[in-house]
């Protein structure tokens, strides 16, 4: 079962929703030999780098490094969980779900979890406005401080968690299991192995889905205390990357005025909201992603504003954002274009000093006048440089045009590197030189797929970058490299072919992997398989993504071999990843020789041999060891 979605109705959903059609009806795809190919919609891109496998119903995008199947496909687009895009793909196909038909199953996880966290922010906002306790006052007062008394705390639902099990026996009373307190993350198990509240003498902060409905919590400690604020953890309701703070109130205003204003806290919201600035949202303890940038894009038609404090804290956010800037935010972007803009608050102040000391009208000018986040970031690292001087105007050039470097190669970099020549004095041809040598930032850790020539592993040089697991190849050798390669290579083919991976179980659950990553999927693959042979491509990636999180991303990472056959392309990798072994192996028996000095003269001896014979065996695979001829 998968958020109440038995796994008969995922199968029917699965083999109902073609992957290239589902895709097609968002991009344009266009078939090159036996794959399809477009756009990807999750980055910008003017050269199609997103391939989609219609055979393993797999896709990914060798630019940005996203990949899996059709479900992960719905969720990362509509900022959708896996139930709800299971959901919708069954609406599109026809299909009529085992729990939806009429209302959600009230026993369903999801269902379950949302009574948990009403039942939980219930008894939170009774201990903030009727508990005598001390504490209690104590966060009345913090409140009341902030300029949220009154009916505050009423409208955002506010509370205060007393913490000493006082939650969990609350919710026992009303006959929740504990295991749905701790699944939903309000409680956790203690050492003794009994459950206990989550939160402690904190201010706590109900967080809402698009809806409304209360699916997870942040709280700020009273007094002093670490972490200062503390919010829930991912959840099957509550993913930070998809949820902000106070879209459930903010989305009519966005839709009305065309812009929303993102800010660095739920207080911030709150303080804004007060002021009768209704567009504002927040991040939950995670910087901006393209799914909140998607989801905020569905109401703000306009502009999306960044609204940094001017505290330090504030300023070390905005360098943060600086890193989302990418080709979304170039005229070459089209109709997907994304208006990114940012404004920093002056005097050092949060957005409620700010409302509180000019007034929301004033907020308002100065989210009018924000800029976009591309001139942002110049000033700012201009700013940074005394332009008076040689010296600082060539640091300040530097730093400068590298905020252009995520889009080095569009016209609006040009457009802004002639601008940076002038304030810094610089000869533009100069300046335009300098940026073409820029290197774009990595978004993710990437490797280059393989492509078999004349024996060799080598970088295709026609697929672009694909994801990897930790380990910068910049520090680590050549062949080490070219052996993470192998692995996931070889687990890609596995679940592109699952027979291929069945016939090849040996070498899955033999092989001596050097990325942990890789033994997780592999273990995975061959759990998987163990248990149903015929299962597909996509429930493979399903059941490893249960497991590892990255699985979706370098199971799809490795292209498949024009003209090569997948099975005696299977045999040379599986033929890669065993000479690796063995010559991980000699290497081991060669060290242990070298520092056995208390070993006896017939040991050595034994260990001598026994490396002798390794590499005689080592020479006649290596030698018949060819690599399949396309």
């Amino acid at each position: 079962m998968a958020g109440g979605i038995s796994d008969d109705d995922l199968r029917k959903v699965r083999e109902a929703s073609d992957l290239v059609s589902i895709v097609g009806e968002r991009v344009p795809v266009k078939q090159r030999g036996r794959d399809f190919w477009c756009c990807c919609p999750f980055h910008q891109e003017k050269t199609p780098s997103c391939k989609i496998d219609p055979h393993s119903q797999l896709w990914h995008c060798f630019g940005c490094g996203e990949g899996g199947d059709v479900f992960t496909f719905v969720m990362k687009l509509d900022g959708l969980s896996f139930p709800d895009a299971v959901r919708s793909l069954a609406q599109r196909a026809g299909i009529e779900l085992s729990d939806s038909g009429g209302p959600r199953v009230p026993d369903s996880k999801k269902a379950r979890l949302k009574e948990v966290c009403a039942a939980t922010a219930e008894f939170y906002h009774l201990q903030l406005m009727r508990s005598p306790a001390p504490e209690a006052a104590a966060a009345r007062s913090y409140l009341a401080n902030r300029g949220f008394g009154g009916e505050v705390p009423k409208r955002w639902n506010l509370g205060f968690a007393p913490g000493s099990g006082s939650l969990v026996r609350h919710l026992s009373a009303k006959r929740i299991p504990v295991s749905d307190m701790i699944e939903a993350n309000v409680a956790l198990k203690g050492r003794d192995g009994r459950a206990r509240d989550r939160f402690y003498n904190r201010v706590m902060f109900p967080i809402c889905d698009q809806t409304g409905e209360c699916i997870a919590f942040g709280g700020r400690v009273v007094g002093s205390g670490e972490p200062k604020y503390l919010n829930s953890q991912e959840t099957p309701l509550f993913h930070k990357s998809q949820v902000l703070y106070g879209l459930d109130k903010a989305k009519a205003d966005m839709t009305a005025t065309g812009v929303a204003i993102i800010t660095e806290g739920y207080t911030d919201v709150i303080a804004l909201h007060e002021a009768g600035v209704r567009n504002a949202v927040a991040t939950l303890g995670t910087a901006l992603t393209m799914s909140h940038i998607r989801i905020i894009s569905r109401h703000a038609k306009k502009r999306i504003v960044y609204l940094f404090d001017g505290d330090a804290a504030g300023q070390r956010a905005a360098d943060r954002a600086l890193e989302f800037i990418d080709e979304s935010m170039t005229p070459e972007a089209g109709r997907t274009r994304i208006e990114l803009c940012a404004v920093t608050l002056p005097d050092d102040q949060d957005p409620a000093e700010f409302v509180a000391a000019h007034g929301a009208d004033a907020l308002r000018e100065l989210v009018a006048g924000a800029v976009p986040l591309l001139t942002y970031g110049i000033e700012r690292r201009l700013s940074r440089h005394d332009l008076a001087t040689a010296e600082g105007r060539t640091r300040a050039l530097t730093d400068a045009l590298s905020v252009l470097a995520p889009i080095k190669n569009s016209l609006l970099a040009k457009d802004y590197a002639h601008q940076i020549a002038d304030r810094c004095r610089a000869r533009e041809e100069d300046v335009l030189a300098m940026l073409a040598r820029l290197r774009p930032p990595v978004r993710a850790e990437r490797e280059e797929p393989l492509q078999i020539q004349g024996g060799a592993a080598q970088p295709d040089p026609h697929a672009g970058a694909a994801p990897s697991a930790p380990g910068s190849p910049a520090q680590i050798g050549q062949a080490e490299s070219n052996r993470r390669r192998v692995e996931r290579d070889f687990l890609c083919l596995c679940v592109r072919a699952p027979y291929l991976a069945l016939a090849k179980a040996d070498t899955l659950v033999q092989t001596r992997w050097h990325l942990p990553v890789h033994e997780t999927l592999a273990r995975s693959i061959a759990d998987t398989l163990a248990a149903c042979p015929s299962a597909s491509s996509g429930e493979i990636v399903t059941a490893a993504t249960a497991v590892e999180q990255r699985a979706a991303r370098i199971l799809t990472a490795s292209s498949a071999r024009e003209g090569v056959d997948d099975a005696a392309l299977a045999d040379y990798l599986a033929e890669e990843l065993v000479i690796g072994d063995m010559e991980d192996a000699i290497e081991e028996l060669r060290a242990e020789l070298s520092g056995a000095t208390e070993l006896s003269a017939d040991e050595r001896d034994l260990l001598f041999q026994s490396v002798v014979a390794s590499q005689k065996q080592l020479r006649a695979l290596k030698a018949a060891h060819k690599p399949p001829v396309s």
